[in-house]
């Protein structure tokens, strides 16, 4: 079913003499042009002579009957293809959080060591900033960079819609990296 109508291959009931008529009101010549009966079925189509489906054309109007409001959404809506979309950084709640991963086993347990006891907390201001980007000794300044980019990219306020917690984070991870730079470097 490719949105024909009245029965036959082209979408019209054929007449006596072998050609699908013009489905204006009155008019005998060949419909071999389609134009869709409404905004509602657009896959559904009269057919017209030439003559007819200038004239239907030319006065058929998508958006008639529609509020200002209501154009503009469906105009929105069709630059992305008519597909679901969201702002930049709009699911930042649900990412996941890798800086809880990688501690031996303790799969998103929230501090807990695999035996059940707390997990002991980072010593030193470097050990603590390297959990904070969430990397293992030995680092190299390469590393530490390439880190530091793709944490900045992912918690930046910007991109995160002015996030209190993002804007929190990003202000941690940019500490953590000027103390484990300042450790290599020094």
């Amino acid at each position: 079913m490719r949105g024909h109508v009245n029965g036959s291959a082209r979408g019209g009931t054929m007449s006596a003499n072998g050609f699908k008529p013009c489905d204006w009101p009155g008019c005998t010549c060949e419909g071999s042009f389609r134009a869709p009966r409404s905004r509602q079925h657009l896959r559904e189509f009269w057919w017209f002579c030439l003559e007819h489906v200038r004239a239907y054309n030319a006065s058929w109007n998508y958006y008639d009957g529609m509020t200002e409001a209501e154009v503009e959404a469906d105009i929105r809506f069709d630059t992305v293809w008519q597909r679901p979309s969201w702002r930049l950084g709009g699911f930042a709640t649900y990412r996941f959080e890798s800086v809880r991963v990688g501690d031996g086993f303790a799969f998103f347990n929230d501090g807990q060591a695999t035996d059940g006891r707390e997990a002991k907390p980072a010593a030193t201001a470097e050990e603590q900033a390297l959990l904070i980007l969430d990397l293992r000794p030995p680092v190299t300044v390469a590393v530490v960079k390439a880190r530091y980019k793709e944490l900045v990219k992912r918690h930046h306020p910007d991109a995160n819609g002015g996030d209190k917690a993002s804007e929190e984070r990003f202000k941690e991870i940019s500490a953590a990296y000027r103390t484990v730079m300042n450790c290599l470097t020094a």
